[in-house]
């Protein structure tokens, strides 16, 4: 729901959605996709004039850890790329680099994917 929100840019819709997600996860402890609303609700904020950047951070920061400690790379790829793509609006190109790169390389096939084709595309964009 909050995915479809963000292409109808609905930002209140998805952040309610999210919202409603979170409380399944901390209800029913289903922790998959904890990263993913983590994510979203980054992109989301992002989307939503007046937020502060560093509120924005702390999301995709959070989606990191999350798909770290859970061991996600696929999540974790996404959150990457969703705070390098922050990180590159704000100037900081070579941070972006080196956080993404290494979790890009992490990956031994698949590369036909949307994410990954996306995480290509973005190092290159970020290239020193």
């Amino acid at each position: 729901m909050a995915a479809c929100s963000l292409e109808l840019r609905r930002v209140a819709d998805g952040l309610q959605a999210l919202d409603e997600a979170h409380t399944v996860v901390e209800q029913h402890e289903e922790r998959y996709w904890e990263a993913e609303v983590c994510r979203l609700r980054g992109v989301l904020l992002l989307r939503q004039p007046g937020t502060p950047p560093a509120e924005v951070e702390t999301c995709f920061q959070q989606a990191l850890d999350v798909a770290r400690l859970q061991e996600a790379k696929s999540l974790e790829l996404r959150a990457a790329m969703s705070l390098g793509r922050l990180w590159q609006q704000q100037g900081k190109r070579q941070e972006a680099y080196d956080l993404l790169a290494p979790i890009y390389h992490w990956f031994t096939e698949g590369f036909d994917t949307v994410d990954l084709q996306d995480a290509r595309s973005l190092l290159v964009e970020l290239s020193p």
